[in-house]
């Protein structure tokens, strides 16, 4: 019986259209793709626009600043590999250049996050990934 042994943490599984965009992160950069017809963000990377149907265009580096838009406290981990982190926070950040994407805000108390708050992205390193995730400025 494994009982007694840690659990991992799950790891995303990078796809034809999202293998760029973790390949980028795995190097400390977090990307987006943009239209070459209409100029609309793209996130999570996919090959065609969901906002005219045009051909996305190459992966632009985002800043890594960002706000947080709305965010919950998990107390209750959803399964023994994330019990040693509860409570943690699960928020949605706007980037700067407008994506906004699902991550954790770290190094910093659950309880002094707030809406609104200023973060900027850096990566927790799990294996051979990395994942983005939030600070505090």
């Amino acid at each position: 019986m494994t009982d007694s042994l840690p659990a991992t943490l799950p790891l995303p599984t990078p796809n034809a259209e999202s293998r760029a965009f973790w390949d980028a992160c795995a190097d400390g950069r977090l990307t987006f793709a943009r239209c070459t017809a209409c100029g609309s963000v793209q996130f999570p990377p996919q090959k065609s626009c969901t906002a005219c149907g045009g051909v996305t265009g190459e992966a632009s580096e985002a800043s890594g600043q960002g706000t947080v838009f709305t965010y919950t406290i998990n107390h209750r981990a959803p399964g023994p590999a994330f019990a040693a982190r509860a409570p943690y926070v699960i928020a949605l950040v706007d980037l700067a250049e407008g994506p906004r994407l699902m991550m954790n805000v770290i190094n910093c108390a659950p309880e002094d996050v707030t809406i609104g708050m200023t973060v900027r992205i850096t990566f927790e390193q799990r294996g051979e990934m990395a994942l983005p995730q939030a600070e505090p400025v």
